[in-house]
């Protein structure tokens, strides 16, 4: 069986819906299960949805009322009035309705979850609604009853050993299957999330599961280039990567592949095609097994918008082991995800992703007892492989605040102002 997964690009309207369906037909036109995301940003739309029904509850009329456009819209170029879809559409609206009346629950994440899988769930009846319009049979299926998760709403982590039992038992492989990334429930069958970007993780858990024969993640680039075409301006396409290179760029932040999606693929040796939906004739790129990277040249990571804090004792005392173990468990504690630290006899410097905005928390809790120095909104640029001409480029992005370098990558951290 082989896997697809579809991002929100490739569904954004209903031109982009019949290219997906043309790349069914003609790839997997049997033996495949269909990943598909939220519609273009609905994802960004339904986390408006969530902002407001906290904090704007005036605006949420609005909100919804324009998820709810957006979406019809699509249907009204690809449907008659009297096709089903416009029905279960229209149930799945109710569904959300019903929810943001009756909750009553105050944790952010958990209600997060529970409006943002509705996205999902909008995009795949419509696609799988459509297969069946132009006469391509599938099988619509929920995420939620098959992928399996601990209650860590927002970020859960999967209960593999129920996953592998439900998949194995529920999934028909000899059929066209569309099913939701993102998305899935813990044993309550309340809604969790498995990351933002988690649709290439939920391609990766069914495909480990179902021992696929691939796993195609469709993409508007030509595959897994050496660095983001929207921060640099020549880029070239990497034609083949290891899975030990893919995870290493993944780690460090590169855009293409998710982090936790890679894993469970390299335990199977399972490959991974990136591939362009644009240009579907095109081989793109290859993660397996062998080769670590061709051509083997340098790669550019960047994570913008993030927070270099400089920690030192206020007694002027080393920062040793239970200091540093300190600083770490409240990272932890307030969900601070660590990009790269450097340290010296009398300071700790980390720089930081600030996802779930808990830094000034974070912060108020240790200034009582350190001096801390921050900067914000600095940028993260790490190069795999490089070489002089490489740090050059990133040097001449801003100020260098900090660098740091090893055998096979360097680190900087650049004040674009």
């Amino acid at each position: 069986m082989k896997i697809f997964k579809f991002g929100g690009a490739s569904v954004k309207d209903a031109e982009s819906i019949k290219n997906v369906a043309s790349i069914i037909k003609n790839e997997g036109a049997k033996d495949t299960l269909v990943v598909i995301s939220a519609m273009g940003k609905m994802t960004n739309a339904f986390e408006d949805v969530v902002d407001a029904y906290y904090n704007k509850e005036d605006s949420l009329p609005e909100k919804l009322n324009f998820i709810e456009e957006y979406h019809k819209n699509i249907l009204s170029s690809l449907f008659d009035k009297s096709d089903e879809i416009y029905e279960k559409v229209n149930v799945l609206f109710g569904e959300l309705g019903w929810f943001l009346a009756r909750n009553t629950s105050k944790r952010y994440n958990y209600v997060y979850d529970q409006i943002i899988c509705f996205g999902e769930l909008l995009s795949t009846k419509i696609v799988s609604a459509y297969l069946e319009k132009i006469g391509q049979e599938n099988v619509w299926f929920d995420a939620r009853n098959h992928i399996k998760t601990d209650s860590n709403y927002r970020d859960a982590k999967v209960d593999w050993k129920l996953t592998q039992e439900l998949i194995t038992e529920k999934i028909d492989t000899s059929k066209i299957n569309i099913t939701q990334g993102f998305i899935a429930a813990n044993d309550t069958e309340n809604t969790t999330t498995l990351g933002r970007e988690g649709s290439d993780y939920t391609a990766g858990i069914f495909a480990y599961c179902l021992d696929a024969e691939s796993v195609t993640i469709w993409k508007d680039v030509d595959g897994v280039l050496n660095a983001d075409p929207r921060a640099f301006k020549d880029t070239t396409l990497l034609e083949q990567i290891s899975y030990e290179e893919a995870i290493e760029m993944a780690f460090y932040g590169a855009s293409v592949i998710h982090p936790k999606t890679l894993q469970p693929l390299e335990r199977k040796e399972i490959p991974l095609l990136v591939r362009s939906f644009v240009n579907p004739k095109e081989t793109g790129t290859k993660v397996t097994k062998g080769t670590r990277l061709v051509p083997y040249i340098p790669c550019f990571i960047v994570k913008k918008n993030q927070i270099l804090v400089s920690i030192s004792a206020l007694d002027f005392s080393f920062m040793v082991e239970n200091n540093i173990s300190f600083i770490f468990q409240k990272l932890h504690d307030y969900q601070l995800k660590v990009n790269l630290i450097q340290n010296s006899a009398i300071s700790f410097s980390v720089c930081i992703d600030n996802k779930f905005n808990k830094f000034d928390a974070f912060y108020d809790e240790l200034k009582t007892q350190f001096k801390i120095d921050v900067q914000k909104q600095v940028d993260l640029y790490t190069i795999r492989h490089f070489d002089d001409n490489a740090i050059n480029l990133i040097n001449q992005k801003g100020e260098s605040l900090l660098t740091q370098v090893n055998k096979e990558t360097s680190q900087i951290v650049v004040n674009p102002n």
